[in-house]
């Protein structure tokens, strides 16, 4: 076993690699970047070095700057967790160079399974089944332009000279729609489009090779024939450096959104145990076909009405996200089996000795916010509440004090719950999103909690559009009225003097007169539009709680600053003053302000003051966290304001720009 090991990552699963290290008596090595300085994996680990700024590809993407702190440090060997460099061939190969042991599979198996093109190819030779498909030709066939491809994919715009991509379209078009676009190069859902109208296709493929080419840096697509309501189930692998490979029965990931797992399981209550051992002989096929050795994950899709009819998807090489509730139902820790391969052991198993054992179910908490079509959020964690023990598990990066910005992921941890049957363990994890506090970040807590009571979930009838057609009813509409009952008691429990004696009848907040009935104060409230609200229960207020009987009714809040929450949802009650906000209003003469949605980085400005627009012309792209957001004109007008420019950090609700109207222009 190793001595030392640096964990090239950061956030939770920073942590989790950093907890079994110290189980094992290995010395952790951090690295973090100067917007990670007080973060908490830092503080977790044994030693910790700095290695650049915050924007990612001059820290957490540089090779040359984690592999300086692995010699400054004596490490032996680097865990890469998972995104950043976790499935980067380049950097395995680096690290070997280098003398350090790459705690992952070899980087050719990286390259050929990182290729969605070239893996189907490899594991369908196998015998492994395929979904139908099309891909990109090979860089030297394709006509780009001029200056020719890019290494590794398209030249610019990664189409022809005439703007059109008839390739990939013409491959497509042969499928039928609807379709799914995805890139080669990389997986979590980004560059991926479900087109299901051919007519935009050519605009979707354009959209999706630039989504592809921000994430990767490679935007060569593929494109497979989409099956609806499929399932998305994936078998765990297992291998070391001896010629063992075993599989660790499957997760159901189905519950998706964006393409993006947000709630996964173990077992999948879709398969008998036929179809188990099919679909973990075929994984264990495709992890020969690749030489692979660690942990790794063969994902499939599956017909939700004929299990027996799954296709491989991809393998990702590397630990996943969801690894926890395989833990869970087989009692192993993947990361010390990663760590006890890549020292060269074997493993001390069996496929035979492999069970499965209760149930397991894991929700991803996001910095997002679901009232406001789950945009990316952020903030500093003023309150935090973290479910933990009897059968629940979290895996965070968070810490009270820490910043979440629109750099990274927007995944701040996982709560994981188990359980003898999937009702228990249901039961479990939704009480520990009830009981989850994040207060000054707005998470998608609250939204999971009511995700795991649909019916359709209790009842194990996923599929991976699901969570998509059902949003809508999984979010609240409105904000409770007890929320500003609760706000107003925190602001009279503020004015309300403290200390004994006499006290002066002006001074208390219950609005009484001199000669008069009194008249209850009211307060100027906004959480999204602004509302004049006047108390009219009892509460109780602490240093960090609220409580209010209304109607009847005892409702409790966690509090923190302006915030206030409960059952994993939470509200941010600012004060609003009308006088100003109508002044604001005047100054713009009936024109429109474009705010941010969220807090990010203008990456893109298709206007000038001056300009003309029409009716839904895009103006603006805002980028948080790998995901872009179009800025577009309400009416037909002319700008009047325009305060950014491509790199401008903005906070959320900031103008970008003023559209006066056509009809009141100047």
């Amino acid at each position: 076993m190793f001595d030392t090991v640096l964990v090239a990552n950061r956030g939770e699963i920073a942590v989790r690699v950093i907890r079994t290290l110290r189980a094992l008596g290995v010395r952790s090595v951090a690295v973090f970047s100067d917007a990670d300085a007080g973060a908490r994996h830092v503080r977790e680990a044994d030693e910790a070095v700095r290695i650049g700024p915050a924007p990612a590809a001059e820290s957490y993407l540089s090779a040359e700057r984690l592999l300086e702190a692995a010699e400054r440090t004596g490490a032996q060997a680097v865990h890469p967790g998972y995104g950043f460099l976790a499935e980067n061939a380049g950097f395995a190969r680096a690290c070997t160079a280098a003398g350090l042991v790459f705690i992952g599979p070899p980087a050719d198996a990286i390259a050929l399974m990182g290729d969605k093109i070239r893996a189907k190819e490899t594991v369908a030779a196998a015998g492994v089944p395929v979904v139908p498909g099309g891909r990109d030709p090979d860089p030297g066939e394709r006509d780009t332009g001029p200056g020719g491809p890019a290494p590794g994919g398209h030249g610019p715009g990664g189409h022809g000279p005439d703007g059109r991509d008839p390739g990939l379209a013409e491959a497509a078009r042969a499928l039928g729609a609807p379709v799914l676009l995805k890139p080669s190069a990389g997986g979590g859902g980004k560059g991926m489009r479900l087109v299901r109208d051919l007519a935009v296709l050519e605009e979707e493929i354009a959209a999706a090779r630039r989504e592809a080419r921000a994430s990767f840096g490679d935007d060569t697509l593929l494109v497979e024939r989409w099956i609806d309501r499929p399932r998305h189930i994936e078998i765990q692998v297992l291998a070391d450096g001896h010629g063992n490979v075993v599989h660790l029965g499957e997760r159901e990931c189905s519950l998706q959104r964006r393409h993006q797992k947000i709630v996964e399981e173990a077992p999948s209550v879709l398969l008998d145990e036929a179809t188990r051992a099919a679909m973990g002989e075929a994984a264990v096929r495709a992890a020969r076909s690749c030489g692979y050795r660690g942990a790794g994950t063969v994902e499939f899709i599956v017909p939700g009405a004929d299990p027996s009819a799954y296709c491989f998807m991809e393998m990702n090489t590397r630990l996943q996200v969801e690894h926890p509730v395989t833990e869970y139902v087989t009692g192993l820790d993947l990361v010390e089996w990663q760590l006890r391969v890549a020292a060269g052991e074997k493993l001390g198993f069996g496929q035979a000795e492999v069970r499965l054992t209760g149930h397991a179910v894991e929700a991803r908490l996001s910095a997002e916010d679901p009232a406001r079509g789950f945009l990316p959020t952020g903030g500093t964690v003023l309150r935090l509440r973290e479910p933990r023990g009897d059968g629940v598990r979290t895996d965070s990066g968070l810490s009270e004090g820490t910043e979440v910005g629109s750099r990274y992921d927007p995944m701040l941890a996982k709560v994981i719950a188990y359980g003898p049957d999937r009702e228990t363990a249901l039961r479990k994890l939704r009480a520990a999103l009830a009981g989850t506090v994040t207060l000054g970040v707005p998470t998608n807590a609250g939204f999971l909690r009511r995700l795991l009571a649909h019916p359709a979930v209790v009842a194990g009838e996923l599929d991976t559009g699901l969570v998509e057609r059902e949003a809508d009813g999984l979010t609240p509409d409105g904000v409770p009225e007890e929320v500003y009952e609760a706000a107003a008691a925190v602001r009279l429990d503020a004015l309300a003097p403290k200390g004994d004696g006499w006290t002066d009848p002006f001074s208390v907040p219950s609005g009484w007169r001199l000669g008069g009935e009194p008249k209850p104060p009211s307060f100027h409230l906004r959480v999204t539009d602004p509302v004049e609200y006047t108390p009219r229960g009892t509460h109780t207020v602490t240093d960090d709680t609220v409580t209010v009987t209304l109607d009847g009714a005892r409702h409790t809040f966690h509090r923190a600053g302006d915030w206030l929450g409960r059952d994993g949802d939470a509200w941010q009650v600012r004060d609003h003053d009308p006088v100003a906000a109508s002044l604001t209003r005047a100054a713009h003469a009936g024109a429109d302000s474009l705010t941010a949605p969220m807090p990010g980085t203008v990456t893109v400005v298709k206007a000038a003051v001056g300009d003309e627009v029409a009716a839904g012309q895009s103006l603006l792209v805002v980028e948080a966290m790998k995901m872009e957001h179009v800025i577009s004109a309400p009416h037909a007008g002319t700008v009047t304001e325009l305060d950014v420019s491509p790199g401008t950090t903005v906070a959320m609700d900031q103008v970008l720009a003023v559209i006066a109207p056509a009809e009141v222009a100047p």
